[in-house]
């Protein structure tokens, strides 16, 4: 872990002036994304984190106990969001309020749809409203689930204007989003995540809120989720990234859904951290704003990702592939049945350029062979 920045490193926002030191109320800092976060802030900031979730896990190596770098920067309060009264005196205590918490792993979606809904939106409700009742800034992760399927996946598949960016980018303020039936019950977190957004957005609108909301695009790295087994505890049938890497260090077939043809694109958690820091350091230039975070320069099938990890494995295992290195499975096999999905996400990038000057660039063979050997535990 780096030492902490120099006392007399002048932090300078977007627009030539000085960060002053904030105090931030992380909701969720325990998990993937907020594990990088609070590196990343105790590494480069002055700021100091407040950090709330059930289980530190994954930060253990900042909070159990503080570096003594870090003493008085960074302590940790065990608590669950949806009922505990300490909640409402953190977040007034602090600047800025970043909240992660989420239940987000696929197989939960149409599997524990109550569980879904109630941890994305019922117990979301407080935090927007002790920020909102005490004037405080609110950043809110949201997920690129909210724009569901595109328009383009309602035309035929030969059909020329599938081709057409208006049919498939997706623009944080211009995209509809599109769910399946009730019955694909799949779409109960994107239904949930796209609530507390509407929630976000008319606090703002009617009382004054300043927020900004995240929509994530499929940012991988260390830490996203646990491997059963092999680094922490189940979280349930993880995602795509750790299902692979799971697969490949048990010298399993990879199972591609439904042949893996949906396509997504994906960032490096380091790179997307990036902005997530200059979000928190310019609110006059992410108030009031959504923002995708996402490149939309390397996508690939989930297929194309197994054979990539399957490439990747073998070269930092010296391990042969084996003879049927994947098998496919239908989506009812593997999420149980009500499971729905899109066809492919791609962000539309304008908005976070023009305030922040985020534009991540690179394809996916630049992109993927870091964050998968990290996913493998073999950097």
């Amino acid at each position: 872990m780096s030492s902490s920045p120099s006392p007399a490193a002048t932090r300078l926002d977007l627009d030539g002036n000085p960060i002053a030191p904030l105090t931030i109320c992380m909701i969720g800092a325990g998990g993937f994304i907020g594990s990088h976060l609070c590196e990343k802030l105790m590494a480069e900031t002055h700021h100091t984190v407040l950090a709330v979730d059930v289980y530190c896990d994954k930060i253990r190596h900042l909070v159990d106990p503080a570096p003594p770098h870090l003493a008085g920067r960074i302590s940790f309060h065990r608590l669950n969001i949806k009922n505990d009264s300490r909640l409402e005196g953190l977040i007034k205590m602090a600047d800025l309020t970043i909240n992660l918490a989420a239940i987000c792993t696929p197989a939960d979606y149409n599997t524990r749809p109550l569980d879904t809904i109630y941890s994305n939106f019922i117990d979301a409700l407080p935090v927007v409203k002790y920020c909102s009742e005490n004037s405080k800034r609110l950043i809110h992760f949201s997920t690129c689930e909210v724009y569901g399927k595109t328009i383009g996946s309602f035309l035929p598949k030969d059909h020329p204007l599938r081709k057409e960016p208006e049919f498939y980018v997706l623009k944080e303020d211009e995209s509809p989003c599109i769910f399946g039936p009730i019955v694909k019950q799949r779409w109960s977190y994107a239904c949930a995540k796209q609530l507390i957004e509407r929630l976000v957005f008319a606090e703002g609108a009617e009382n004054g809120l300043d927020f900004t909301i995240v929509r994530p695009f499929n940012w991988i790295g260390p830490r996203m989720d646990f491997i059963p087994g092999v680094d922490g505890p189940s979280e349930g049938v993880p995602r795509v990234l750790a299902c692979f890497s799971n697969n490949l260090l048990r010298r399993e077939p990879l199972k591609l859904v439904d042949g893996g043809q949906s396509q997504r694109t994906f960032v490096y958690i380091k790179d997307a951290i990036e902005a997530v820091v200059l979000m928190i350091e310019n609110p006059a230039r992410a108030n009031g704003h959504i923002f995708n975070v996402g490149n939309p320069n390397n996508e690939v099938t989930v297929r194309e990702l197994a054979q990539m990890m399957t490439e990747v494995y073998a070269n930092v295992s010296g391990e042969a592939p084996l003879d049927e290195p994947m098998i496919d499975v239908s989506s009812s096999q593997f999420y149980g049945e009500g499971y729905d999905d899109s066809d492919k996400r791609i962000p539309d990038m304008t908005i976070i350029n023009k305030q922040l000057g985020i534009c991540f660039g690179g394809l996916s063979g630049m992109v993927f062979p870091q964050p998968v050997a990290d996913g493998l535990n073999m950097d």
